[in-house]
């Protein structure tokens, strides 16, 4: 049953890594190879008193006003992968594996929690402090993908980013530390990595364990040592050193390299798994500069195209990175879940499933298409660089459109 957590990514560059002053995010989402992850985007809602939200697997209760979100997430999901809002703050999780099982009753997914942090908070800290009260309240627990033979459960690690400071928050079940970040490079994966630096933790954290006997009280508390399985607390990143040889240039395209990478093993393509998804986020520590949210919206960043998003008022929707929507049909709501699996390609996916037999059989015309869409994308990071070495404040009628054109202009080349 302890079958391996999915090796996802994470990372977050901070000035002087990074340049002009911006903070740079990005994730790799490792998930079964079969799974599709749309790109979808909420706009800011204010809710009823006492309505409820409908999560993946449970219900709970909603909150007075929630903020426009735009997530990467597989499409049988409530909740996300990763993905960004409206101000600023960025989200990912990871799957992790501690001593503790986790519960495969169903209640709040690692993802959920994602979304939810997006929505109801402003602040990296805010939407913490969001995940850990809903983390106490409902728990964590059900299964992580859409398989009907079998329940994977996993607990949670979260990079938890904003303009000016990142939080690394590790559970298991509903205790939690967290560690503040505001220089350097960090690197998340599949693993817990929290040691004993500690900035925040569930109040009741050190009495737990001890009662359990996993920790005396007399050695300093390391959060991975007490948690992990045996000897999983190894550094894990390989990325992270690619990211610091980049001595302070540290840019969205570095970013994207690092997430291609496949020697390095952060670009995830094996037997089990597959890098269904990225993005990376640019997050100008000026509030009065817009963030930037790179989609790739389809799998393996090194065959796939960054496209930028931008949030404003009114952004148009972009039904082609979206999949089919089932509705009460949908195996994955009806009891016993996942019976059978929908087709849940949307027409990006569909587009580039041929792109990529395309890359795979055919070397010339393979290349050639690679060289277009690495075009297309540069043509993309270099509008936005622009937009960000502008003294004059963003008409957000210019930008209104962008994802959707991008994606509109991916969709043609594959035609």
């Amino acid at each position: 049953r302890m079958a391996a957590a999915p090796p996802s990514y994470c990372f977050v560059a901070f000035p002087p890594c990074s340049k002009d002053g911006l903070v740079v995010f990005g994730k790799n989402s490792a998930r079964p190879r079969d799974e599709v992850q749309e790109v979808v985007y909420f706009a800011a809602a204010e809710h009823d008193p006492g309505s409820k939200v409908e999560c993946t697997y449970i219900e709970i209760e909603q909150v007075p006003k929630t903020h426009a979100v735009v997530l990467s997430r597989p499409s049988w999901l409530w909740g996300a992968e990763m993905g960004a809002n409206e101000h600023g703050v960025c989200v990912a999780n990871e799957a992790v594996l501690t001593r503790e099982p986790a519960s495969e009753s169903e209640a709040l997914l690692g993802m959920d929690l994602v979304r939810l942090g997006l929505e109801r908070g402003a602040t990296a800290r805010e939407a913490l402090d969001v995940i850990v009260a809903l983390l106490e309240e409902h728990g964590q627990g059900g299964n992580y993908y859409e398989d009907g033979s079998s329940c994977h459960t996993f607990q949670s690690a979260f990079l938890i980013v904003d303009r000016n400071e990142a939080w690394i928050l590790e559970t298991s079940g509903k205790y939690w530390a967290a560690e503040k970040i505001t220089e350097g490079v960090k690197c998340i994966c599949n693993q817990l990595s929290l040691t004993t630096k500690i900035d925040a933790e569930h109040p009741e954290l050190r009495n737990y364990v001890k009662s359990q006997g996993w920790w005396n009280g007399d050695s300093d508390f390391n959060f991975s040592e007490v948690f992990s399985l045996a000897d999983d607390h190894l550094a894990c990143c390989s990325g992270r050193e690619s990211l610091e040889k980049q001595g302070g240039d540290v840019s969205a395209q570095a970013m994207i390299d690092v997430l291609r990478d496949k020697d390095s093993g952060v670009c995830v393509d094996s037997e089990s798994f597959l890098t269904t998804a990225s993005i990376v986020s640019v997050l100008p520590q000026d509030p009065s500069f817009p963030c930037i949210h790179y989609f790739t919206g389809t799998p393996d960043p090194s065959r796939s195209i960054f496209k930028p998003f931008i949030f404003v008022d009114d952004v148009k929707l972009v039904p082609k990175v979206q999949s089919p929507s089932f509705g009460n049909d949908d195996p994955a709501k009806k009891i016993p879940r996942f019976q059978e699996k929908p087709d849940r390609r949307h027409e990006l996916y569909k587009a580039h499933e041929w792109a990529r037999s395309l890359l795979e059989n055919d070397q010339d015309k393979g290349q050639k298409l690679m060289k277009i869409m690495l075009d297309l994308e540069k043509q993309g990071l270099e509008a936005m660089e622009d937009i960000l070495s502008r003294t004059e404040i963003l008409d957000p009628a210019e930008v209104v459109d962008l994802f959707y054109d991008c994606v509109d202009t991916e969709l043609k080349f594959f035609k």
